[in-house]
């Protein structure tokens, strides 16, 4: 793993403690995050300053967001944080039972071809269905 402040610094953004705490989460933690498990696990910052972080590291493409499939939004660190648009797009898996989201970056979303005229910036792509320990348990 790249060191969190050379990541933030490549963005072109000054590395301040609330991006290094905020980054820091995200990069340690196997599934995407939301506004409300940022706030949990990062005592030293209220949620409104979790919120301006989450802001400025989207918008300097270091992190993007996906809807879990309940609505509630949650974040994960692009693969290529180089400064560029969100080429990150994978699909994500949202289990009905214990509601976690999966990524699976192997796994590119379908190529969509649009109309004249439209062009996309991002897609939300969310299959919906039971995780395999869902499975197992109901068995």
């Amino acid at each position: 793993m790249e060191d969190i402040d050379k990541i933030i610094e490549q963005a072109g953004i000054k590395p301040t403690s609330n991006r290094i705490l905020v980054l820091r989460e995200l990069t340690g933690s196997p599934r995407p995050l939301s506004l409300g498990d940022l706030d949990l696990r990062i005592d030293s910052l209220e949620k409104s300053s979790i919120l301006r972080t989450l802001a400025v590291l989207q918008e300097h493409h270091l992190i993007h967001s996906i809807e879990d499939g309940r609505g509630v939004i949650k974040y994960e660190l692009c693969s290529g944080h180089q400064g560029e648009e969100d080429n990150d797009m994978h699909v994500h898996f949202y289990c009905e039972n214990c509601h976690k989201v999966t990524c699976f970056e192997g796994i590119a979303v379908p190529y969509v071809s649009l109309p004249d005229g439209f062009s996309s910036r991002s897609v939300n792509y969310m299959v919906k269905g039971i995780c395999p320990d869902c499975a197992r348990t109901a068995q």
